[in-house]
């Protein structure tokens, strides 16, 4: 008597393993990655007491950044990371105003730029038809 072999059905699962190891590294890079993604230019802020801004939560804002050494750099736009001159940040500022009135404006200069520099960048704002600027400070250590 000879056995006779019974002969396996296919089995039609997908083995999802390999995609969950592939899922949990992209989420381990992505949140190593996402804290080091800072928004415009990296300045020194000065350190106040002040008391922070409510902003509106899906709303962007307009961040003015302005170095140790004058230049100022706008955070829209492919050239984030280059230096733009006052004329044209002011220019670009208001067309961006123009469209979107509401958005809001702020200024985040190190602290050790020439207060000349900001004061110079807040009336080249205000003759442009900006109203409402803000300034993005660090809070101080207690």
């Amino acid at each position: 008597m000879a056995k006779q072999r019974q002969r396996r059905k296919p089995i039609a699962e997908i083995n999802v393993v390999p995609y969950i190891d592939v899922m949990m590294v992209l989420l381990i890079v992505f949140m190593v990655a996402a804290p080091l993604l800072t928004q415009g230019v990296q300045v020194d802020l000065p350190k106040t007491n002040a008391k922070p801004m409510q902003m509106p939560e899906d709303e962007e804002v307009l961040i003015i950044s302005i170095k140790a050494d004058g230049s100022y750099y706008l955070n829209i736009g492919q050239k984030q990371e280059e230096p733009i001159g006052l004329s044209l940040l002011t220019e670009q500022v208001s067309k961006i105003l123009r469209a979107q009135p509401q958005r809001p404006v702020m200024i985040k200069g190190d602290q050790k730029v020439p207060y000349g520099a900001v004061v110079t960048a807040m009336a080249s704002l205000q003759e442009s038809g900006v109203d409402n600027v803000g300034l993005i400070t660090d809070p101080k250590d207690l």
